[in-house]
């Protein structure tokens, strides 16, 4: 099987970010070529996240500058995004394209893949079960980023986290409030109690609680009515009267906190807001909130996406991109991510990739087959858009 791995580094995107993400790493190449896999880079693919083109080439890979020829005979093209319309163009009939596409968003994309009778494997649809645990990159990626947007917040709040006793005075600790506690919440969580901050947290999830004061946070118990989380494992939408609710009762402790992080996300979906300006007003001047989500839409009233702005005399990070400011440990595990899913379906008699779509992993993030659009939840979104 012919693996090619795109260089993602060279074309910023439209808030002209560049990926430092790979999708290999050396270490996951020796094992992809152990099984009988041919991997081909492009050179400088690693770069950005520590790899240099001799490390791969150490272990068995092939660096080659211009990929065209090889993606138009590769069986198999990863990446950490979606590749080009151009790339795509080459690719050959039966292909398998893999990386985060953004189904939900990209339709033409999608049923462009799709009308090139490509197979396509988008990585954020991977069922959130125990056997998939080990190739989920969303969750890989979410736990990252939540570590990192404590550590933005930290460097820019004017003040420290943990208590700290002096002879000249003593220093009360920070008070973090974290909004959702999911895989980025819970790290999120886990990194501001470590540094020591006072860390509350909320959670639509009620069933939640036990994980966040088991990092040592405590919860914030909010009575909206009936909540709970999807067959996947995401929080279900709220109504209307529910997140004014959970808006008004937020209100305080947002308020009387530091720092603020916002986690909550939909999938497949716009994010709900959370915070308005009102409510960033009321904050002492200086402090921070991190909207997790604004890339995307946006959690917090007056975040813009890719940037850190003040909003009424609070500093509101909306970068995103979190998990490329620690592009190392990203490609690490995103890579490790891509080699147990080949690994679970690879074929060593035959030196292919097994496209069982009865498989429960692959009936999922298999979104696009032998010239149809196949995922049910897609093509329902589709249908509504």
């Amino acid at each position: 099987m012919k693996v090619v791995v795109l260089n993602e580094s060279k074309t910023p995107d439209s808030l002209n970010k560049v990926e430092k993400r790979c999708a290999v790493t050396p270490s996951s190449a020796q094992r992809l070529i152990k099984k009988g896999a041919s991997i081909i880079l492009e050179a400088g693919a690693g770069l950005l996240s520590g790899y240099s083109d001799k490390e791969y080439e150490g272990v068995g890979v092939s660096v080659i500058s211009g990929v065209n020829e090889a993606v138009s005979s590769a069986d198999m093209v990863v990446a950490v995004n979606k590749p080009s319309e151009a790339q795509l163009a080459l690719m050959k009939k039966g292909a398998i394209v893999v990386g985060h596409l953004d189904p939900f968003f990209q339709q033409p994309l999608v049923e462009s893949i799709a009308d090139k009778q490509l197979t396509a494997i988008s990585v954020e649809m991977i069922p959130r079960s125990s056997r998939a645990q080990k190739m989920d990159a969303l969750s890989s990626q979410a736990s990252l980023a939540g570590y990192v947007m404590v550590m933005q917040a930290a460097s820019l709040l004017p003040s420290i986290l943990p208590m700290m006793m002096t002879p000249s005075g003593t220093i009360k600790p920070a008070k973090v409030f974290i909004i959702g506690a999911g895989v980025a919440g819970l790290q999120a969580i886990a990194t501001a109690k470590r540094l020591g901050a006072n860390v509350l947290a909320y959670d639509t999830r009620e069933v939640v609680a036990e994980q966040v004061e088991s990092l040592g946070g405590k919860f914030l118990k909010i009575d909206i009515g009936e909540t709970g989380q999807t067959k996947d494992g995401y929080a279900k939408e709220l109504t209307e009267e529910q997140k004014a609710k959970q808006q008004d009762a937020q209100r305080d402790a947002i308020a009387d906190s530091d720092i603020v992080i916002t986690t909550a996300q939909l999938f497949g979906r716009k994010p709900p807001v959370l915070i308005s300006k009102d409510t960033l007003a009321l904050m002492k001047p200086g402090s921070v909130v991190v909207d997790m989500a604004a890339t995307s839409g946006g959690n917090v009233e007056g975040s813009v996406a890719g940037e850190t702005v003040e909003v009424n005399g609070v500093n509101v990070i909306g970068d995103g991109y979190w998990s490329q400011f620690v592009a190392r440990a990203a490609t690490d595990m995103y890579a490790n991510n891509i080699y147990n899913l080949v690994d679970e379906f690879f074929d060593t008699e035959t030196n292919t990739f097994n496209l069982d779509l009865d498989d429960d992993i692959l009936a999922g993030c298999v979104i696009a087959h032998q010239g149809s659009v196949t995922n049910d939840m897609l093509l329902n979104a589709y249908k509504g858009a």
